[in-house]
């Protein structure tokens, strides 16, 4: 018997569960651990924030959907790892045994790194169900008094398609509500150019971006660091290639969106061993820790070496489809290792990335993720908005059905081309 505990359950934490559900043997158990009872859909946030979707419609009560599953919630949330004695404490002081530890945790929002920054501060958010909610009800008063808006990314943050898909949201929005002449728009990155993405590009997006940006009449600033947010401006530093300060802005703002930087979970964070200095997962081809080998780590949490050197710090981004990779490569190796095998399967990390502006959108494929790529690849056009609108809706219905994957989702992949798992050649000895 085996006890396999997930730690969160987002994206990649809830589809761990199912996939893993469906590899152990009928005395296994699986548990889930999550600040909370409730799913959310998080790529949908930028909808919530601007009015387009309600709260409940991207939410799922997962002690229900987990409970026909035959798998274990703890809604208490975790407050401590201690890997050396295979337990995780929770926040009730309360400490969970495991065989096997499966960090799902998504990021901590470093809010706290930049003066002023956060719902808590002068800017808004849409990392999580809550500050979308925040963000709306700060957009509907914005368009009684329009003004200035500022939307961007923190030196350090490492997932940038939001940003732009909700820098778009905001101009459709606004033109839909005969708004746009009244408000000067700015979207501020670290990013060395737009369409960057931390991925050095992908396809023609930094073309494609840009074009977008100028037919919206959206300014940019790039290689440029946010020092601090106040209720009315931003101010933001403009560095050249050596980090030198190449230009002080300070940006007149009365809606201001600005992501934050991603650190690990203070859960995890500072685990010799366990994570990088800055708190990520360090895991190895087989998402597996090296330190502690029943310990892996799946999505954004996981510790990815930047994709190139660039002035500021600019993350690598783990997209939906990269994340499922990981989620499928860590349930095959669990299941080989409760069976006495080695683990073998590697995850793609293939991105498969939808980013809406409301009417339509920018889509793009890179395999894998992180280059060179064998697929290399963007388009542009009204398809991308109903596509997304699509994805959410069938995201949806797999968690609330308890299921991972279904064939429908197997034979689109194979009509693309697109695998979750490489092929791994197997070495014979004669």
């Amino acid at each position: 018997m085996a006890h396999i505990v997930v730690l969160g359950a987002g994206l990649g934490g809830t589809i761990m569960a199912y996939e893993m559900k469906d590899k152990l043997g009928r005395g296994d158990q699986i548990t889930v651990v999550n600040l909370g009872s409730t799913y959310s859909f998080v790529p949908s946030n930028p909808w919530v924030a601007v009015g387009w979707r309600e709260p409940e419609d991207i939410s799922v009560d997962l002690a229900e959907v987990l409970g026909r599953r035959g798998i274990a919630l703890r809604p208490e949330g975790a407050r401590r790892v201690h890997p050396h004695e295979n337990r995780v404490e929770l926040n009730d002081g309360s400490m969970l045994d495991y065989d096997y530890l499966v960090i799902a945790t998504g990021p901590d929002l470093a809010f706290d790194e930049i003066e002023g920054l956060g719902p808590s501060g002068h800017t808004q958010s849409i990392c999580a169900l809550d500050h979308a909610v925040k963000a709306r009800t700060a957009f509907d008063a914005f368009k009684r008094q329009p003004g200035p808006i500022v939307v961007g990314a923190a030196a350090g943050a490492s997932c940038f398609g939001p940003a732009y898909e909700f820098v778009f949201l905001l101009d459709t929005a606004l033109r839909n509500a005969k708004l746009r002449d009244q408000v000067p728009m700015t979207f501020v990155t670290p990013e060395p150019y737009i369409g960057h993405l931390g991925l050095d590009g992908v396809g023609d997006t930094k073309s494609l971006l840009e074009s977008a940006m100028r037919e919206r009449h959206i300014k940019w600033i790039t290689n440029a660091r946010v020092v601090s947010a106040a209720a009315t401006e931003v101010t933001a530093e403009e560095v050249n290639e050596d980090g030198t300060v190449k230009q002080r802005h300070v940006l007149a703002s009365r809606y201001t969106m600005i992501l934050p930087a991603f650190r690990g979970v203070e859960a995890v964070r500072g685990i010799e061993g366990l994570t990088n200095p800055r708190g990520f997962i360090l895991v190895d081809k087989h998402q597996r820790n090296a330190a502690f080998p029943n310990i892996f780590g799946i999505g954004v949490c996981v510790a990815i070496p930047p994709v190139g050197k660039t002035p500021l710090a600019v993350g690598v981004p783990k997209t939906g489809f990269m994340i499922e990779s990981m989620v499928t490569a860590t349930a095959a190796n669990i299941a080989a290792l409760l069976k006495g095998e080695a683990p073998r399967a590697v995850a793609t990390w293939n991105a498969v990335c939808l980013a809406d502006f409301g009417d339509e959108g920018i889509a793009f494929v890179a395999q894998p993720q992180i280059p060179p790529r064998n697929v290399n690849w963007s388009s542009q056009g009204k398809w991308v908005h109903a596509a997304k609108i699509g994805f959410e809706k069938y995201f949806l219905h797999k968690v609330r059905r308890g299921k991972s994957e279904t064939f429908y989702e197997n034979l689109a992949l194979d009509v693309l081309g697109i695998k979750k798992l490489k092929d791994i050649q197997v070495e014979t000895v004669e």
